[in-house]
């Protein structure tokens, strides 16, 4: 899928010329310099955001560095939508995907004893299910492939306790276990999964 590419201005390159993938909440953040790397490397990118303004924002100044970037509006938190996103990304890329990258997240800080369930599912449902979920609907595009990856953008509050709340770590650290569980589990089928594990950044999450 990736090859090393003529060597630019004293550094060499990774081509992704060819390849497809879908970035989750691609317009702030981590998200979007992923997606824009990734297009900066010939990749042409699908991502996704809750937000239509925003999302056709960053579509306009893709456009103008002349990426090749699409786009849909959805919660990842919801299931339904999470199926139109896949229907919608099959359909752009014919029926297959070369990358996955589950980059959504959120948090709320504050002591254990004081979430309510209703925050402790809106968590783990944007956290962890809703990249679960995606795996599951993007396996068939990723297979047809026959060449994928899926990179889930977890976070050191997974490994070890840095503040940032009990349920957040509990999300992380269950995507760090899915992430070993599918790199075995997908590995017969040409899906490579690995997971990046970032601190603090200074960006957006709401």
């Amino acid at each position: 899928m990736a090859k090393l590419a003529e060597s630019t201005g004293g550094r060499s390159r990774w081509s992704l010329v060819g390849a497809t993938a879908l970035i989750t909440g691609g317009t702030r953040g981590i998200g979007h310099a992923i997606v824009e790397d990734l297009a900066e490397l010939g990749a042409s990118v699908h991502t996704c955001s809750r937000n239509d303004a925003e999302l056709n924002k960053c579509l306009q100044e893709w456009a103008a560095k002349g990426f090749t970037v699409t786009g849909s509006v959805c919660d990842a938190s919801s299931r339904s939508q999470r199926e139109q996103l896949l229907e919608t990304v099959s359909s752009v890329f014919n029926g297959k995907l070369n990358i996955l990258i589950n980059n959504v997240g959120t948090n709320i800080r504050k002591p254990t004893t004081e979430f309510t369930a209703e925050e402790y599912t809106m968590l783990m449902s944007t956290n962890l299910e809703s990249a679960y979920h995606l795996c599951q609907l993007a396996y068939p595009l990723l297979k047809a492939s026959g060449n994928g990856s899926i990179v889930f953008i977890s976070s050191v509050a997974g490994i070890v306790h840095i503040g940032s709340g009990s349920i957040y770590g509990a999300t992380k650290g269950a995507m760090n276990q899915l992430t070993k569980n599918l790199a075995c589990e997908w590995a017969k089928d040409n899906i490579r999964c690995n997971c990046v594990a970032p601190c603090y950044w200074l960006t957006k999450i709401s």
